[in-house]
């Protein structure tokens, strides 16, 4: 876990943890950094006045004691990130990053040329101050840092260490195979972290008991992250899915202790980022009611070779929308009432090819996304450009060549599957599209 912060009186972090899940970078913490010599128990340490002030009033906030004492190791900037770049250059960190990659790309919400771990890589070169790491129950600081920020990162980060005290962090972060379920639990760790942080600061914490006071914050983070020139610059569906887990997760924490005692949290996690994102989706009297994703199947194309496969969940098909419609409310009423997806990215000889099925709740949910992702891809491809075959429960679009691009097809249909409405996308070059257009390879259990 690395924390990333810039601050103008409120918290502005963004903790990249150190192999990629998906885009949004909450990346897992594969560590194998060797202790130094001056790791110590972080109340006997040079940070011990900061730890020994911050440790009891997150413990009272959080209705949680240390178990053990946190410890705390001192690393230079360039130590974190050698450590942060090696564990990037694995082969399971190049899996998962390459996966994105090519999804974003195809979707279109990065360019096709981008790297994504190069972006990465100097992401994290822009603000690195510190970390907490599961695996040897260590947090690291960097020295040199400006107290202020070390303050900050330190409070922030004791949160993550007390966390992982009574949850194994570790398996929340290595769990690779359903990002949106992944992503979810994410937004628990890093939202509570923001929000205890927020807590603690004397000039902010009130605020939060303020009515509208937890927007003005938000709109202050946001506002702020325009002094990170790299992460400002980078593309839209990255910065989201950056600042999702901190201010999406402590917006449910924020809810979740206006209704139920804090220390319930960590036991009681949210399965999606419908559930994050919704209280009818999560806040039911009945646990049984909330709203549990369909597991989404798809079988394995009859052309092609299946690369990556993961589900996007409620906020990346936000994220996927809003790219390209340029309207947060539509994309937000578009998103809203997905039951669960999956989407493989599959490698042809003519390139890369996206199947996404998405379930809905209801056929009027199913019919909306059915026309706003056809509009969606529509824009993405340059209007005016195509040629729209429409029909009331099939779309297709037949994109010329370009220069630089082949031509392609894009499918969208509506069908019932075990009598619940779904969606299907197929994005693919025109030669082999229509092997992958069928959507009755598509299985639904709860």
């Amino acid at each position: 876990m690395i924390t990333i912060i810039r601050s103008k009186n409120v918290l502005r972090a963004c903790r990249v943890e150190v192999t990629l899940r998906r885009i949004s970078f909450a990346l897992i913490a594969i560590a194998t950094g060797s202790a130094c010599a001056d790791r110590t128990h972080a109340g006997d340490g040079p940070y011990a006045d900061v730890v020994a002030k911050v440790v009891p009033k997150l413990e009272k906030q959080m209705g949680m004691a240390f178990k053990t004492p946190p410890k705390l190791e001192r690393k230079s900037k360039a130590e974190v990130a050698a450590f942060v770049m090696k564990q990037l250059t694995s082969a399971r960190a190049k899996e998962q990053i390459d996966g994105q990659q090519n999804a974003y790309r195809v979707l279109g919400l990065i360019p096709d040329t981008m790297n994504l771990g190069g972006l990465l890589q100097r992401l994290l070169e822009e603000q690195i101050i510190g970390y907490y790491d599961p695996a040897t129950k260590v947090l690291y600081v960097v020295d040199g840092s400006p107290k202020l920020l070390l303050d900050q990162t330190i409070a922030h980060e004791l949160v993550h260490a007390l966390q992982d005290q009574y949850v194994k962090v570790d398996s929340i972060q290595t769990s690779t195979e359903n990002a949106d379920r992944q992503g979810a639990a994410q937004a628990i760790l890093e939202g509570q972290a923001v929000f205890e942080q927020l807590r603690l600061d004397p000039n902010v914490g009130p605020m939060l008991m303020m009515p509208g006071g937890w927007d003005r914050i938000r709109d202050v983070i946001r506002d702020g992250q325009g002094g990170m020139p790299i992460f400002a610059s980078a593309p839209r569906a990255v910065r989201e899915g950056l600042l999702f887990p901190y201010l999406g997760g402590a917006d449910f924490v924020r809810r979740f202790i206006e209704k139920r005692s804090e220390k319930e949290l960590l036991t009681d996690l949210p399965i999606s980022t419908t559930q994050i994102l919704n209280d009818d989706a999560y806040f039911t009297t009945d646990r049984s009611k909330r709203a549990v994703p369909k597991r989404v199947m798809l079988a394995a194309p009859s052309s092609g070779t299946v690369t990556y496969a993961n589900s996007f969940g409620e906020f990346e098909t936000r994220l996927i929308l809003v790219q390209h419609l340029k309207d947060e409310a539509v994309a937000r009423r578009g998103a809203q009432g997905i039951a669960g997806d999956q989407y493989n990215v599959i490698r042809t000889p003519q390139g890369n090819a996206l199947t996404w099925a998405t379930v809905w709740t209801s056929p009027v949910d199913a019919a909306d996304f059915l026309n706003l992702v056809t509009d969606a891809m529509r824009r993405r491809y340059e209007m005016g450009k195509q040629a729209l075959v429409p029909g009331a429960t099939e779309r297709r679009l037949d994109i010329a060549a370009t220069p630089t691009r082949g031509a392609r097809t894009v499918t969208v249909r509506l069908e019932q599957i075990g009598g619940q409405p779904v969606v299907y996308v197929v994005d693919a070059p025109t030669a082999v599209a229509a092997s992958l257009n069928n959507i009755a390879r598509v299985t639904l259990s709860n």
